[in-house]
């Protein structure tokens, strides 16, 4: 049995854990909808902790499917793209690692979503932003209910919802583009009242197809993607004494990308930022994922509110790739595509021109993950004070397992390369977990002031069985809790502030290896205002990370061991203001602009000494280094005009440069470790052009210039060598709504 001792912090929140908000358990128990993390764009105003909304409407108007592009405008979330199209997003809230977005709780209505969260957190896949009615993001100090991942915050996608009005109603949106670039987004929607109660149910299709904006060596083959999803949703509340919902969801989505883990030199890059090398014309990914729950929602009385998921998803993918190179031949020991990419050797086999082989791995991975999660909220009073007391259970089971085939190509010393031998399947190691997580938490109301104290506990039973070799178990304990305060001096104006303890849990190959669990606290205090079309935010934070988990070895094969990388502080500003003076002046137009900044001081510190190689992409972090792909500034501000017949708005994001490893300097020396995912990430301000026209009621023309001025710069170096953003996109389309 393995444990940890946590700081006194806890002690000021051991009367309750988290669960949901007053207004939104409130505003379900009206509706009998499911609960929500923030609810609405209004709700982020009472909530005790920092908080967004992002509004389909808002992403669809810009035509962005994106989530860099997304997010742009929301404070302290940063989304690192590796394709250009945001198929494979890293997301980090405030600093935390965002290598595969490990270190957020992600999940779909409610639901977590990654493919094995406990297990293998680090994984291929995030729900498409695109085909989404909002996105809630929780960064402060009330996210205790949700987990296991509670150092960084909470990213929850909400699924098209069901037609407001009784009766059938219909919604698509086409575009189409450059790089035939296709975007369709269909969905039709029925409630009706019945003899046995309201029912409604929702058909939905999503799909993408692009072509691809880079070109391989020698090869007309395209690198581009096609992605398709369906999803059906049903409900009914049927008429009983007990007032009670049952809403059933599954979805599908099917992907297949000509992607690649290699990526270029930085003089290959400056030369032609679009190009690939001839060794990655197999690499390929494709990808399939199930998601299923069936939901249970009633009101015993006023007071009492149940919710009960089950749920169920899996996930399967295979990423042919291309992940080693020996250049013995040359004299040379390196075998590492990152290190070989340092060296004119490696470089001309990568090209196919020079002498040796490359290896390509075939890696499928299968994962499974279904559990039962229950939450109840008991609204009361005691005396002045009004208490929304909230519990509840999740007990969880999710599993990795897969193989792997390697197979060698030989270079043909002009360009292409030929078979020359494969291996057979090899298992890889087998990761599951158990988990049981309960929380408690009280948001209790006096007068004006909102206190939100809450406790989350988890026991996770891990095991992993590498092939050929006994099965390692350890148990682990995580405590998480804090404390969340809001205090509105008026309608317009409030303060919120808290102070929040997380924890981050290792993959069961690291605990098995001796790697303890990632641990943070963290403090913020901010300022709200709302009013007459106005609306701001002001937040302060600072986080202190103890045993920061690593990132996992790009291209590495099999499952390997989490480790712990040293310890880091991080703290910013956010700000945002958006301000429409047309709707406050009562005009028969809107004049909506707004301006977005955060600062961030993301550093090492306390380190024993310089992380190893191993460490992913915090290798070379020492002392008041950079946390890598953590820039000091994020800016956007836009400004729109929107009228009843046509508007059009003009964006504009800022990123400033940041660090690709923890070595914070010029790639090293070639011999010394040297590796393509060392250097700077450029900084980098891109500019959107957007517009519609109401050609009907029922019909809208939409169009748009996304990158408007063609910038161009690395905005990544993993996994193995600079990749830059997408070029100038143009697209036009439709949209319809019956």
């Amino acid at each position: 049995m393995k444990s940890k001792s946590f700081r006194p912090l806890l002690l000021c929140s051991s009367v309750t854990l988290c669960f949901g908000g007053v207004s939104h358990a409130q505003d379900a128990m009206q509706t009998l909808e499911p609960l929500t993390v923030v609810g609405s764009r209004d709700a982020v105003f009472e909530m005790p902790g920092s908080a967004a909304y992002v509004e389909a409407s808002e992403f669809r108007e810009r035509g962005y499917t994106n989530l860099g592009q997304i997010t742009a405008k929301v404070p302290g979330v940063y989304v690192r793209s590796e394709d250009g199209f945001g198929n494979f997003p890293n997301i980090s809230l405030r600093g935390v690692d965002g290598n595969r977005s490990t270190k957020v709780t992600m999940m779909e209505d409610g639901i977590l979503t990654a493919p094995a969260p406990y297990s293998a957190p680090s994984a291929y896949y995030a729900p498409k932003a695109a085909r989404m009615a909002g996105i809630e993001f929780l960064k402060g100090s009330s996210q205790v209910k949700y987990g296991p991942q509670t150092t960084g915050g909470v990213v929850n996608y909400l699924s098209t919802g069901f037609a407001e009005d009784d009766g059938p109603n219909f919604y698509n949106r086409t575009t189409f583009g450059s790089y035939n670039t296709l975007f369709e987004h269909a969905w039709y929607s029925d409630t009706q009242d019945t003899a046995a109660g309201k029912i409604g149910w929702l058909l939905e299709l999503h799909g993408e197809h692009s072509d691809g904006y880079r070109d391989i060596d020698g090869s007309s083959k395209d690198t581009g993607y096609d992605l398709i999803e369906p999803m059906l949703k049903m409900f009914w509340e049927p008429n009983t004494a007990l007032k009670q919902r049952l809403e059933f969801k599954v979805g599908y989505s099917g992907f297949d990308a000509n992607e690649t883990y290699t990526g270029l030199t930085d003089a290959d890059f400056d030369r032609d930022p679009d190009r690939r090398y001839a060794a990655t014309l197999n690499d390929e990914f494709t990808s399939e994922q199930w998601r299923t729950y069936l939901k249970w929602i009633a009101e015993p009385s006023d007071a009492l509110r149940l919710e009960s998921a089950v749920y169920l998803n899996t996930f399967r993918r295979n990423w042919d790739k291309l992940s080693a190179v020996d250049l013995s031949a040359t004299g040379s020991t390196i075998t590492n595509v990152a290190e070989a990419m340092k060296t004119p050797d490696g470089i001309a086999l990568l090209k196919g021109l020079g002498i040796g082989n490359i290896t390509a791995t075939d890696a499928f991975r299968d994962h499974e993950s279904y559990g039962w999660q229950n939450q109840a909220n008991y609204q009361f009073d005691t005396g002045a004070a009004k208490h929304d007391l909230a519990f509840g259970l999740r007990l969880h089971y999710d599993q990795q397992s897969g193989t792997d085939v390697r197979t060698t190509y030989a270079s043909t010393g002009t360009g292409s390369f030929n078979q020359s031998g494969q291996t057979p399947a090899a298992p890889i190691t087998r990761q599951e977990a158990f988990a049981t997580a309960i929380y408690v938490e009280d948001s209790i109301s006096i007068g004006n002031l909102t206190l939100r104290p809450g406790l989350r506990y988890e026991l996770l039973d891990l095991e992993s069985s590498a092939p050929g070799a006994v099965s390692n178990s350890v148990d682990e304990h995580l405590i998480m809790g804090g404390l969340g305060a809001n205090y509105d001096f008026d309608d317009s104006n409030s303060i919120f502030g808290g102070v929040y303890q997380g924890a981050s849990p290792a993959n069961p190959s690291g605990y098995a290896a001796g790697t303890d669990s990632e641990e943070s606290l963290g403090f913020e205090l901010g300022l709200r205002h709302q009013n007459d079309g106005l609306r701001a935010e002001l937040v302060g934070f600072f986080t202190d990370f103890d045993q920061l988990i690593a990132p996992e070895i790009p291209g590495g094969a099999g499952t390997i061991p989490s480790l712990n990388g040293g310890s880091a502080e991080v703290w910013g500003i956010e700000s945002i203001v958006e301000y429409d003076h047309g709707r406050a002046s009562n005009w028969s137009f809107g004049l909506p602009v707004y301006a977005s900044a955060t600062f961030t001081n993301a550093e090492f510190a306390g380190m024993p000494g310089v992380l190893a190689p191993n460490a992913g992409t915090f290798a070379g972090g020492r002392n008041g280094n950079e946390i890598p792909y953590i820039p000091e500034w994020k800016l956007a501000t836009g400004i729109g005009f929107i009228s009843q017949k046509w508007g059009v708005n003009l964006d504009a994001s800022y990123i400033s440069t940041s660090w690709g490893t923890g070595y914070n300097d010029d790639p090293r020396p070639a011999g010394s470790n040297a590796s393509a995912m060392d250097g700077k990430i450029d900084s980098l301000l891109v500019f959107d052009l957007t517009g519609y026209y109401q050609l009907t009621d029922e019909i809208k023309l939409v169009g748009g210039i996304q990158n408007l001025f063609d910038e161009r710069a690395i905005i990544s170096r993993a996994p193995l060598g600079a990749r830059g953003n997408a070029p100038q996109m143009i697209f036009a389309g439709f949209e319809a709504q019956f």
